[in-house]
């Protein structure tokens, strides 16, 4: 069994897997092997009980869970009819339900009642069950220069910024974790496939290459990786990347997915599209009301065709930002013109420095003389 034992040594010897070793410790028990020319062996190690049984006495159990002969209770019939069941969590629900049916049923053997009734004395001198063990396989991978790593002939993808980086990938039996720098950098769902003949398949994160489009915001339009954007994303990309520069535009709406949930970059993007309205602006405008509660249903204004004022308003200039009127202003002007020219025959001309530092009221600024 390669989950518990690296390499078979000689008699009893084994080099036992770390992660196995983690477990028992956890769990706070001894492993103990067979031999590996002894099939009769079967070794079950406890802190309290370590009991070699006989592989008839295992084979006999075995035999007696498949037997289905009349008048054998229902709960003894474990594999036969067995319903089918939409994955892997259901069989186990099913099975533990079985079981303990069959230990309600069946006597010990050695002490009164049922197994379940043995079960049920011996809990209070058990010692309390720990957390859950965190049981997966762990094995070193490289990722590519394509931000991917493989496993069982798939390859998943990887943030862009550990390109050419050491990540080390937990395997589960249902997902995959990658971990790189004390953190879990992305998780994908395990691809298992029982066929060798076909190729390997491809798990993409259009998230994951991100980065390499903001550089390179041409990649966007054949990256196999944004073939499997939502639907909205690709139908707002059909519509922007016929603008000029919409390449770059569509590579900002793609990356408030960095920074802001991606339900809520989604819904932007739908009540856009509803608008027809398919800018980054009005993207960005329907996100940030979306963050801060604003409603955006807000109804419908058709304006006019053209606009016209039905009241003319004409400024106020009866007086003048200094308290003087208007006359005032307008003879000081006409005094300043008739001096400059000559043109004054009824009084002689003023020095030329008569009018040095004043100011024209309502108009701010300072005309002087030299």
């Amino acid at each position: 069994m390669k989950t518990a034992v690296d390499r078979v040594g000689a008699g009893k010897k084994r080099d036992v897997n770390a992660r196995f070793l983690t477990m028992t410790s956890h769990y706070v028990f001894d492993p103990e092997f067979c031999n590996p020319a002894a099939g009769w062996e079967r070794a079950i190690g406890t802190p309290l009980v370590r009991e070699t049984m006989a592989s008839g006495q295992v084979e006999k159990s075995v035999r007696d869970a498949r037997r289905h002969a009349r008048g054998v209770l229902p709960a003894r019939r474990m594999w036969q009819l067995m319903p089918a069941f939409p994955d892997l969590d259901a069989l186990n629900i099913w099975l533990e339900d079985r079981c303990r049916l069959l230990w309600a049923e069946t006597a010990h053997g050695t002490l009164p009642g049922s197994i379940a009734d043995t079960w049920e004395a011996e809990k209070p001198a058990l010692m309390a069950l720990p957390t859950m063990f965190d049981g997966f396989v762990e094995e070193r991978k490289r990722v590519s220069p394509t931000c991917l790593v493989s496993f069982d002939r798939n390859r998943y993808s990887v943030p862009a910024s550990f390109a050419n980086r050491p990540v080390s990938l937990h395997i589960y039996p249902e997902r995959l974790v990658v971990v790189a720098e004390g953190h879990v950098i992305c998780t994908h769902e395990r691809l298992i496939e029982r066929s060798h003949c076909q190729p390997g398949r491809v798990m993409y994160d259009w998230c994951h290459y991100l980065a390499v489009v903001q550089g390179k915001p041409g990649a966007l339009r054949n990256g196999a990786p944004f073939v499997e954007m939502p639907e909205p994303f690709r139908v707002l990309q059909a519509k922007i990347l016929r603008q000029l520069g919409g390449d770059r535009e569509m590579v900002d709406i793609l990356s408030l997915v960095l920074h802001h949930d991606e339900q809520a970059v989604l819904c932007a993007v739908e009540l856009a599209l509803e608008a027809g309205v398919s800018t980054k602006t009005h993207v960005l405008n329907l996100l940030h009301r979306l963050l801060d509660g604003t409603p955006t249903d807000q109804p419908d204004v058709t304006p006019p065709a053209a606009l016209s004022l039905s009241k003319i308003s004409r400024p106020r200039v009866a007086q003048s930002s200094l308290g003087g009127s208007i006359a005032y202003d307008n003879r000081m002007v006409a005094e300043r013109q008739k001096i400059n020219h000559g043109l004054d025959s009824h009084r002689p001309a003023r020095p030329r420095n008569h009018f040095r530092g004043l100011t024209l009221s309502g108009m701010g600024t300072r005309y002087s003389q030299q």
